[in-house]
């Protein structure tokens, strides 16, 4: 049997990031996310339910190159309450942050809204309908 098999979550996630002050101020600003941890000026966290997720510049664990600009290096999906998606939508556009994708009733049974970090990132807003 593989070691793999013990993988039961996700811990944590690390966006790494190009701009970490504009990434900084769209994710507490914008997201409201709530800092919990400045580990060093290139590693930040936030606590999202159990999971954390870690915004940091490139090369601290690895030496890889930041993703070419204007290219989405992942997608968060945010679960959050079917009303939840549309007010979201609301506010972001009050930022005036632009929308990829207006929330949406997904044939998937998902109402979705897709919009982009400050790096391009893909980010969602859904709620099970």
């Amino acid at each position: 049997m593989s070691a793999f098999k013990a993988i039961k979550a996700i811990d944590y996630t690390v966006i790494y990031v190009r701009d970490l002050a504009a990434m900084r101020r769209f994710y507490e600003d914008v997201l409201q996310l709530e800092l919990i941890r400045e580990l060093s000026p290139r590693w930040i966290e936030y606590c999202i339910g159990p999971n954390t997720l870690a915004l940091a510049l490139p090369g601290l664990t690895a030496k890889d190159d930041p993703v070419p600009k204007n290219t989405a290096a992942l997608q968060l999906a945010f679960k959050v309450a079917r009303d939840d998606v549309d007010a979201c939508a609301a506010e972001l556009t009050q930022q005036g942050i632009a929308l990829v994708l207006p929330p949406t009733d997904q044939p998937f049974g998902h109402r979705t809204l897709f919009f982009r970090d400050p790096d391009g990132n893909m980010l969602e807003m859904y709620a099970e309908i």
